[in-house]
């Protein structure tokens, strides 16, 4: 089989693709995958370490670019659906799986225009415009929420939930200290980073029973990384953790944004979290997926404009010095993941494209 994985640009877009292109080589080691994603996209670095074959399209974001930005942007559309097609012309795909992002819209209109299968992944509860818009074209779509249904074709909606990238965490060694995962999305966080910064100050008489694995982004490592300095506290800072599985498997707790991969994955692997909805997320996605975990007992949420240095120090402390409220949060967390969502969806793919072979063109 062949399938291409279009789209990315973020972390919250690729990293479901991963995770399906892993489930369709775990099916069928002969199964030939290829990336399809923007040439800014965080996929130009993540894709190719983790052994999988890229190809770019100079699509880029229309809004808030200014009239030149906008001229390039709109020129880049008409390229970028040519390149798309001279693609699928060289690598004859079964089937195409958008994963959204820049690089989504352009290929999945050129793999309708070849007749291709074709099949959306939503990840969050309110869709964006450009899924919207395709909703309507593809055959499949895939959604991480029941509440998606309102938004799409109902009779091409399949509830998946959100493919995590790991099917289980490996085994680490145990730590005798407490460990905080902090991370704010692909590209970190600058307000995370500095109000985290501003409550370990508050909690130095934790001392080394305290360790934190920080990631920064990289604008912020050269600013974040020396202000460990002072501080009493076993630290790991990274402007990127390669290893996030590695990351999650010793954290005892996490703050972090509440993008729709993350919770997937907190939600997968059962663990407890501080979460700082990014506040100009489309339709306030991220406050609706933190909210939704603090009502089942799973996470403690402060909102952005809310987020202080004191504020997060009492909460981490309080959390900290509860270690059976940690551990019920964390199997509340667990009971709202879904680690076989990319199971799932290769299962569909496979039934969408059998269907396809027996003559069945019904979507």
């Amino acid at each position: 089989m062949r399938v291409v994985i279009a789209g990315g640009g973020t972390g919250g877009h690729l990293f479901p693709g991963l995770a399906v292109a892993r489930e369709f080589k775990r099916r069928d080691a002969m199964t030939e995958v290829l990336f399809v994603g923007s040439e800014l996209g965080i996929e130009s670095r993540i894709v190719p370490h983790e052994g999988f074959a890229l190809e770019t399209l100079p699509i880029k974001g229309i809004k808030g670019r200014g009239m030149r930005g906008l001229i390039q942007a709109l020129f880049g559309i008409p390229v970028s659906l040519f390149r798309s097609l001279r693609v699928i012309r060289r690598f004859r795909p079964e089937c195409i799986i958008g994963v959204g992002g820049y690089a989504s819209g352009p290929f999945l209109l050129a793999g309708k225009i070849r007749g291709i299968r074709c099949a959306i992944m939503e990840q969050n509860l309110r869709p964006g415009l450009t899924n919207r818009i395709l909703s309507r074209l593809v055959d499949r779509i895939f959604a991480t929420y029941e509440g998606s249904l309102a938004y799409f074709p109902q009779f091409k909606v399949i509830t998946t939930g959100n493919p995590v990238r790991w099917r289980t965490l490996p085994q680490v060694q145990q730590q005798e200290t407490f460990t905080l995962l902090v991370f704010g999305g692909s590209a970190g966080a600058h307000r995370i980073n500095l109000c985290v910064v501003e409550a370990l100050e508050r909690l130095k008489d934790l001392g080394p029973r305290l360790r934190v694995v920080h990631q920064t982004g990289e604008a912020d490592l050269s600013s974040i990384k020396p202000a460990y300095d002072s501080l009493p506290f076993k630290a790991e800072i990274f402007a990127f953790i390669q290893r996030m599985d590695h990351a999650y498997a010793e954290a005892d707790l996490v703050v972090c944004r509440a993008g729709a991969t993350t919770i997937a994955e907190l939600t997968a692997f059962g663990k407890p979290a501080i979460l700082v909805p990014y506040p100009y997320a489309a339709y306030d996605h991220q406050r609706w997926n933190a909210q939704a975990l603090q009502e089942w007992g799973a996470a403690e949420m402060i909102l952005d404009r809310d987020l202080s240095g004191e504020k997060l120090a009492a909460t981490i402390r309080a959390l900290y010095l509860d270690r059976e409220r940690l551990k019920s949060m964390g199997e509340a967390a667990r009971k709202l993941g879904r680690p076989e969502a990319a199971e799932r969806i290769v299962d569909e793919c496979y039934a969408l494209l059998s269907s396809t072979r027996q003559g069945d063109k019904r979507p």
